[in-house]
């Protein structure tokens, strides 16, 4: 299992930092699914995986198992490249009411049904022979994939977000804050269109959220802006809410903007730290493995676990495949401070909740 500052959960297996000189990476933040170092480094550690219980059998393909067909298909395409294997991967959400369609692009299916990855995995084992064995990995997505299914449990995922930045806003007691502005720029920028100025970063959606709801900009007036070339990124808009002092003072919005800033500018890529302390709080709060009377409605509220992903996990697991998790989380909305845990909280992936899957005829 790994988050976002690649840094493995299982200690016995090297960070990105002690891997950086062997494999070219340099200084900086932790390369992103997106980046070519993000499969070397990713790849490196699952060989080192894979030697900690079967010494001298070397990785020679690669299972990977996401949602999204941009992020998770350039992590599969780096890992086949890093790694030097042969790969397939499945990137799966539901569609309600729309019939049955598997698309295939390459080595990479869409689906919009996760059930149809049984289907899948037959396919490759009996039709194209892909081995299933000791000499194969298979690297799973964890949000929106196996828990949080998408298009059937990820609105819980992004309520956790929303919920910890309102949170934030009433820990610090921003003064006229308007929920319905920052709902509105919360909708709006999510959005791909948008992801250049916000660089596609949970933090930075957040704080523009926030300082939109505090009535520094109005969501049209920076939907405008943004989309005039005004504000081209994030930096952009920061630097712009520094030049109004009174107005931040005037919000209550003055240690946030000063905290954020501070951090956005010394290059760390999760600047928003009290916003992603209580991400962590608000997603935890979201597993449960209490029976659901009304299921359909605890989809909405409850983090499940995809059972289609956790069956094949198991089918391939007992084939003797090499099983690895991967979180585009940061550390800080994934594991708990010391304080939380000594209060009994874990980190995310070590939380239990119940399966849920689609029903069988």
């Amino acid at each position: 299992m790994i988050y976002r500052s690649l840094v493995p959960a299982d200690p016995r297996l090297p960070p990105l930092d002690a891997l950086r000189p062997h494999l070219g990476i340099g200084d900086g933040a932790p390369p992103r699914k997106v980046d070519p170092g993000y499969g070397r480094a990713v790849a490196e550690i699952l060989r080192r995986a894979r030697a900690l219980d079967l010494p001298g059998t070397p990785l020679e393909r690669l299972i990977l198992i996401g949602d999204a067909r941009l992020s998770d298909g350039a992590a599969f395409a780096h890992l086949c490249e890093g790694g030097g294997w042969a790969g397939r991967a499945f990137i799966g959400r539901d569609e309600c009411g729309a019939p049955l369609r598997l698309k295939t692009e390459g080595f990479v299916c869409s689906a919009n049904r996760w059930s149809a990855l049984d289907e899948y995995l037959d396919r490759l084992e009996k039709r194209e022979r892909f081995a299933l064995d000791e000499r194969t990995v298979l690297v799973v997505d964890i949000d929106k994939t196996s828990v949080g299914a998408r298009g059937r449990n990820d609105r819980p995922i992004d309520g956790a977000r929303v919920e910890a930045m309102r949170r934030v806003a009433d820990g610090f007691r921003i003064r006229n804050f308007s929920a319905a502005a920052f709902q509105a720029t919360h909708d709006a920028l999510k959005h791909t269109e948008f992801h250049a100025f916000t660089a596609d970063n949970q933090d930075c959606l957040a704080y523009v959220c926030l300082a939109v709801g505090a009535g520094l900009y109005s969501p049209e007036g920076l939907l405008h802006e943004v989309r005039r070339g005004d504000l081209r990124c994030f930096r952009d808009f920061i630097e712009r809410v520094h030049d109004r002092r009174d107005l931040l003072l005037g919000a209550g919005l003055d240690r946030i903007h000063d905290d954020v800033r501070s951090g956005a500018l010394a290059g760390d890529p999760t600047p928003f730290k009290a916003f992603r302390l209580e991400e962590y709080r608000a997603t935890a709060e979201r597993f449960c493995a209490l029976p659901a009377g009304d299921l359909a409605a605890a989809l909405e509220r409850r983090i499940f676990v995809t059972e289609e992903v956790r069956r094949a996990a198991h089918r391939l697991r007992e084939r003797g495949v090499l099983l690895f998790g991967l979180s585009d989380k940061p550390d800080e909305a994934s594991f708990p401070t010391p304080d939380l845990a000594r209060s009994g909280l874990m980190p995310l992936h070590r939380l239990e909740t119940l399966s849920v899957g689609e029903r069988r005829a």
